[in-house]
């Protein structure tokens, strides 16, 4: 199910998602107090500068005038010694600000590895449900451009946003050292820039964050669009594949267009009140100097004061606005982190091996399950079966039957609404989900192989497996000949998408994967689905040879194959309306015989 767009554009909780961000700095705190002092001693030295450069044009003025009443003359000496001890000043503070840097990027990636490395193994704790709600890329974007916001917004906006406000202090208190009348004039452009800074900042959050999440929509969109491009094209369905990203990146694009733009004013707008109190402050100097009340070079330190006092201003309105985005960033962040997860494992579980010997022989039980994907939709209603071990029990049934859910619900991928699920008499809550799914082998209808050799896709089965082992299990799902005409056999590389093998082939390789995980309970969702019919009488011979002793559910829409189950559940709208084998089930002349006839009259067709 795609992710459903959120309604609201401000963060739910920002005094909440500021905590957060917080407490998950405080393991790095000594960086990032390493960082800012370093931030503060390059500002703090830096600030001194200018007051020196007016110093040496004092004494460059005050020599040329006594030079020209013949009283003396500029004293080099002076200034060679003026000049020494700025230039250590500049290099000093160049110092500590390549310190800052290296500091601040080395605690920042460090955080955006731990965060990414929380959410890896969040992912995995997650409830299916989860999924069901949110798209692959959407969750793919809190993984990459949310955090990246996040590292880069501390690697750059946090020291920013110290060292700014040092240089506003430092530069106030060297203007009150040279005039106190200057620096009242310069002050009045302060609340001007403010008031300024505050309307833009609280117009851009909002769209910030839309920003953040059109961007996810955005990217789920493409990652599904591209994983389905071949149906897509096959339904033509290109036309409204790229009517529905030209909505997505239209609300990008004007998230994003407002945020920047909006952001975009602070300079220029801040920038022409600065220069309003530029000039009135150069007035003002040039009429001191007059009147013998502060020297000729005090000015030029003052005027560079004031050019460079709104710079901070302005680069704190900036970094607001990184903060903006990093806020909206970590509420992403943190609500993934944050959502709840299944039920944790039981602290006595039942072993399901002992010494290396399985404790488990296949006996499943369904006692009064129920189950919905929502509370209020129910699809399983009240369902109970006894399952002897080495049963093979085929799970017929319409599309929407609950076949899958059964399943789905053995390998405890859900939590039930009621009732439970016994396996060998022990609840499926009482054992560890590892262990539990470690006696369950499953073919999905959806034949999924990772990017890697064709041995590394089957021994994801069973990785300590032996290559005789893998080697029987692929003869076994009658794959190991068309492994062999492979270039390098077992050793072949599988394309993303395993685009280099057919869906056939493909479902034939996951078979024998769960044939190598020789598993006591064997799951077949539609595994013959994608294969012709000559391969499918092969595999059928090589499962009833694997199912040999080993509880089986076989679900499949070609009820031709299953009529030597032992037990034939016949699903409707979740819940059971018949139930025997084959020919008692044709003798009975119910919705079995009705399904059957209907599929054999199409097959004929």
């Amino acid at each position: 199910m795609p992710h459903k767009r959120r309604t609201h554009e401000k963060p739910e909780n920002m005094k909440k998602t500021m905590r957060q961000l917080l407490s998950y700095m405080a393991a790095y705190k000594w960086g990032f107090v390493i960082g800012i002092v370093c931030a503060v001693a390059s500002v703090s030295i830096a600030v001194i500068g200018p007051k020196i450069t007016g110093e040496i044009i004092t004494e460059i003025a005050n020599g040329f005038m006594n030079k020209v009443q013949g009283i003396g003359g500029i004293d080099f000496d002076a200034i060679k010694k003026t000049c020494a001890i700025l230039l250590a000043i500049y290099a000093f503070s160049a110092g500590m600000e390549y310190a800052q840097s290296f500091i601040m990027a080395t605690v920042s990636n460090k955080i955006g590895y731990r965060l990414r490395a929380q959410m890896s193994e969040k992912i995995d704790r997650l409830p299916f449900s989860y999924f069901d709600s949110h798209s692959r890329g959407d969750v793919i974007s809190r993984f990459t451009n949310d955090v990246d916001t996040m590292v880069q917004s501390l690697n750059q906006s946090l020291a920013s946003l110290v060292s700014n406000i040092v240089r506003i202090v430092g530069y106030l208190w060297m203007m009150l050292s040279i005039s106190w009348q200057m620096t009242l004039l310069a002050l009045l452009i302060i609340p001007l820039s403010l008031a300024v800074v505050i309307v833009i900042t609280k117009n851009s959050q909002r769209f910030f964050l839309a920003q953040q999440n059109s961007l996810g929509l955005l990217n789920g969109h493409i990652e599904e669009m591209y994983g389905a491009h071949e149906i897509v094209t096959a339904f033509n369905g290109q036309k409204k594949s790229i009517e529905k990203f030209e909505m997505y990146n239209g609300q990008l694009y004007d998230s994003a267009w407002r945020s920047q733009f909006l952001s975009g004013l602070m300079q220029p707008m801040t920038m022409m009140i600065g220069n309003l109190g530029y000039v009135g402050v150069s007035i003002l100097g040039g009429y001191l100097v007059l009147h013998q009340v502060i020297a000729i070079g005090d000015i030029q330190s003052f005027i560079t004061y004031t050019r460079s006092f709104t710079q901070p201003i302005n680069q704190i309105a900036q970094s607001m606005n990184m903060l903006q985005s990093t806020m909206a960033a970590a509420e992403r962040v943190f609500a993934f982190l944050n959502e709840p997860e299944v039920l944790p494992d039981t602290k006595n579980p039942v072993p399901v091996a002992f010494e290396g010997k399985p404790l488990i022989q296949g006996q499943v039980v369904f006692e009064n399950v129920r189950f919905g994907y929502k509370p209020d939709k129910i699809v399983i209603n009240d369902f109970s079966m006894f399952v002897r071990p080495g049963q093979k029990i085929a799970i017929v049934g319409p599309t929407g039957a609950g076949k899958t859910t059964l399943v789905k619900l053995l390998m405890r991928f859900y939590e039930l609404n009621g009732g439970a699920i016994y396996i060998d008499g022990h609840d499926t809550r009482t054992f560890k989900r590892k262990d539990l799914r470690s006696l369950v082998g499953m073919v999905l209808q959806d034949a999924w192989l990772f990017e890697g050799t064709v041995r590394d896709n089957l021994k994801f089965g069973d990785p300590d497996a032996s290559d005789e082992k893998m080697k029987r299990a692929a003869k076994m799902a009658h794959v190991d000949h068309f492994i062999e005409t492979l270039d390098n056999g077992y050793d072949t590389m599988l394309s993303e998408g395993s685009a280099n093998v057919s869906q056939g082939q493909r479902q034939l390789l996951t078979i024998a994967r769960a044939f190598l995980s020789d598993p006591k309970i064997l799951i077949l969702d539609e595994a013959t689905s994608s294969v012709d019919t000559r391969t499918e009488v092969l595999i059928q011979k090589g499962m009833d040879a694997l199912m040999e002793g080993r509880t089986s559910f076989v679900i499949a829409h070609r009820l031709s194959t299953i009529r030597n189950a032992d037990a034939i559940l016949v699903l409707n709208e979740g819940d059971i309306v018949e139930i025997g084998d084959h020919e008692s089930l044709m003798r009975r002349n119910g919705f079995y015989t009705k399904l059957y006839n209907a599929q054999f009259s199409s097959e004929e067709e």
